[in-house]
C-alpha cells in the first residue's frame, strides 16, 4: 500500500486507550491510515518519510471556547497587556504616542488592560485620558471583554448623559454624577455601535492574523465563542467573512462557530413544528464540515470576576453588597434556551457566577423535562464558581462545564480577592468534574488571558496563580488529563470526537510536534516546550523543527 507520508522514531501519544504509544503513523490524504510501531509500517511506501527524531507527537490541540476575531483584531491595536504595560503611567504614555502618529480625531484602540494587575488597581479614565489624547477618539477594551474605558470625545459623540443604557449594561459614574469612562457588560455596545458593523474584508484579515498564529502553538482546532449579534460579533455577516477566510486561504484551523442568541428570530413553519425560532431555513448545530461549521447557540447569563459583574449568591468578599447580575431575567433566559432546545440547538450559556450556574442549570432541567434529548451537549461556559451540589447537577443533566485553566494563573490573584479563602475552592474547578464523570473541554477564552495550549496545560496541572499562590490545589489534573481535555474533551463538546482529539486510524491527520513529553517532564517545563510542528489533514503547516 503506498501512502502520502509515514512519520516514524517518535514518542506518539495516541490518546487511543487500545494502544495509548506508538512510534510511527501513516497518513493517506488527510486521515490517518495507519499507527503502530516502525515496524509495524515497513510494508508501506510513502511518498514522503518524515524522520521525528524522538520528538512527541500528540493530537492537534483543540481550543472550546475562544475569540478568534477579537483576537486577530486586537493584534492591530495597541497592546495593553500586563506585562509589560504595570502602571496607569504606561497605559497613559501608549496613548500619548498613538495620538502623536494618528490624525486628529481619529480612534485609537487599545486591547488588553487589567486594572487587577496594574499598580494602582484601579480603570483608566475618560478625564486622564483627554489629558494626553484631547483631539482623538480613545477606545480602551478590558482583557476580560465585558468592560471598556473611553475618553471625553467618545462620551460626547454616544451622547452620554441622554443615552438609553441596554438591560444588563451599566455605565459608571463618580460621586458627582459624572460618567468615568468606564462602560460595563451590554453598555459598551454604546461605543461599539459607533464603528459597528465591521466590514468583511476586514474580519477575514483578522481571521487570517489569528489563526495563522494558532498554528505556532499547535492548535488545529478552535470554538469561535460567538458570532453574529450582541457584544462578542464583529458584523451581522460574520459567517460569511470566516467563509471568505476559508475561501481565499486564510482560515488555517478548523473552526467552529457558536451563534450569538440575538441572532436568531422567528423564521415561520409548519403548525406541527415545535419551535418557528432560529436562524433562516433552519439553520442550526450541525451545519457544516470538517473545516468550517456551526456549532452551539451562545447565551450571556452574567458577567465576569474581574469586573464584580459575575452573579452571586453572596456579595464579593471585596465588594461589600454586590452580588453582580444576571444580564436576562430568569423567566427570559429559562424562555430563550427552552425555544431552542426545541430548535435541535445545542447551547451554550456563559455563566460565571454561582447564581447564574444555578440559573442556567435551572433553564436546561425545564428543558429537558419539556423534551428529553439523550445527547444534547448543553454547555456552560466558564462555570466559574459551582457549588457541590451544581457539580451533581450538573452530572445528572450531561451538561459539559467549559473552564479555562490559565484563568488560575493569570487572573487567579483577582479571583481570590473577589472571592476570599472559601468560595476559591469552588473556583473554576476542573477534578471535581472529572471525579463524577463530567466531560472536561480544554479552552483559553482568548484573548482575555494568553491562548497558547501549553501554558493552559501547565496551569490545569500546577493551579497557581502569577504572584505563586496556590488555587484550590484539589482541583489540580495529571499532565495526560490534561491533554485529554485539550484534544478529546474539546472535540466532546463539539460532537466532533469520532473524527478528531485522538491518532487512530480513520481520523483526521491533525498533530502536534513538540520538543519533548508534556505528560513526563517536570510540570514545571511543560509551558516552556516548544512546538515544532502543526500538521492539519496532513499539510505541514507549521514547521521550525522537521526540517
Amino acid at each position: 500500500m503506498r501512502v502520502d507520508s509515514i512519520w516514524r522514531g517518535g514518542n506518539i501519544l495516541t490518546l487511543d486507550p487500545a494502544r495509548p504509544h506508538a512510534t510511527a503513523l501513516a497518513v493517506l490524504g488527510d486521515r490517518i491510515v495507519a499507527v503502530g510501531d516502525d515496524a509495524d509500517l515497513d510494508g508501506l511506501t510513502a511518498g514522503r518519510t518524515v524522520e521525528l527524531g524522538g520528538a512527541t507527537v500528540v493530537p492537534g490541540f483543540h481550543d472550546a471556547h475562544n475569540h478568534c476575531v477579537f483576537f486577530g483584531m486586537s493584534l492591530a491595536e495597541l497592546p495593553l497587556s500586563t506585562p509589560p504595560v504595570r502602571r496607569l503611567e504606561d497605559i497613559y504614555d501608549a496613548v500619548a504616542q498613538a495620538a502623536r502618529r494618528t490624525p486628529a480625531g481619529g480612534w485609537i484602540v487599545g486591547a488588553g488592560y487589567d486594572q487587577n494587575r496594574l499598580a494602582e488597581r484601579r480603570h483608566p479614565t475618560a478625564r486622564e485620558l483627554d489629558a494626553v489624547a484631547p483631539e482623538h477618539r480613545v477606545w480602551l477594551r478590558h482583557t476580560s471583554g465585558h468592560m471598556a474605558v473611553v475618553n471625553g470625545p467618545v462620551l460626547a459623540q454616544i451622547g452620554i448623559d441622554t443615552a438609553e443604557v441596554p438591560a444588563g449594561g451599566q455605565v459608571e459614574r463618580d460621586e458627582a454624577g459624572r460618567p468615568t469612562g468606564l462602560l460595563l457588560e451590554t453598555a459598551q455596545s454604546l461605543v461599539r455601535d459607533l464603528v459597528y458593523p465591521y466590514a468583511v474584508d476586514d474580519i477575514a484579515d483578522a481571521i487570517d492574523r489569528a489563526t495563522r498564529h494558532y498554528l505556532t502553538e499547535g492548535i488545529t482546532s478552535a470554538q469561535e465563542a460567538g458570532i453574529g449579534a450582541g457584544l462578542v460579533a464583529w458584523s451581522p455577516r460574520e459567517l460569511a467573512a470566516y467563509a471568505q477566510a476559508r475561501a481565499s486561504g486564510r482560515l488555517h484551523v478548523r473552526t467552529t462557530l457558536m451563534v450569538a442568541a440575538d441572532a436568531l428570530h422567528e423564521i415561520g413553519g409548519s403548525p406541527q413544528d415545535r419551535t418557528t425560532f432560529g436562524l433562516d431555513l433552519g439553520i442550526a448545530t450541525g451545519l457544516g464540515d470538517e473545516t468550517l461549521r456551526i456549532g452551539p447557540l451562545k447565551i450571556f447569563s452574567d458577567g465576569s470576576m474581574l469586573g464584580r459583574t459575575a452573579a452571586m449568591r453572596a456579595p464579593f468578599a471585596d465588594d461589600p453588597g454586590n452580588v453582580g447580575f444576571l444580564q436576562r431575567d430568569p423567566d427570559e433566559l429559562r424562555e430563550l434556551i427552552l425555544r431552542a432546545h426545541r430548535g435541535g440547538w445545542q447551547i451554550a450559556t456563559h455563566a460565571i457566577g454561582d447564581l447564574a450556574v444555578a440559573t442556567a442549570l435551572d433553564c436546561y432541567e425545564h428543558a429537558l423535562r419539556d423534551l428529553p434529548r439523550t445527547d444534547h451537549r448543553h454547555r456552560i461556559e466558564h462555570a466559574g464558581v459551582v457549588s457541590d451540589d451544581d457539580l451533581d447537577r450538573i452530572a445528572r443533566l450531561g451538561v459539559i462545564p467549559v473552564p479555562q485553566g490559565r484563568f488560575v494563573f493569570e487572573l487567579g490573584d483577582g479571583m481570590a480577592a473577589a472571592l476570599g479563602p472559601d468560595r476559591v475552592m469552588q473556583c473554576y474547578r476542573q477534578r471535581s468534574f472529572l471525579d463524577r464523570g463530567i466531560p472536561l473541554p480544554g479552552s483559553s477564552d482568548r484573548p482575555v488571558v494568553q491562548g497558547a495550549p501549553l501554558p493552559g496545560i501547565a496551569d490545569l496541572v500546577l493551579r497557581r496563580t502569577a504572584s505563586g499562590a496556590s488555587f484550590a490545589p484539589d482541583e489540580a489534573l495529571t499532565p495526560m488529563q490534561a491533554l485529554h481535555a485539550w484534544t478529546l474533551g474539546s472535540a466532546h463538546a463539539a460532537f466532533e470526537e469520532h473524527r478528531k482529539g485522538s491518532l487512530v486510524p480513520g481520523k483526521l491527520a491533525d498533530l502536534a510536534v513538540l520538543s519533548d513529553d508534556l505528560t513526563a517532564v517536570d510540570p514545571e517545563q511543560i509551558a516552556t516546550l516548544e512546538v515544532l510542528a502543526t500538521v492539519v489533514g496532513g499539510e505541514v503547516r507549521h514547521d521550525v523543527g522537521l526540517g
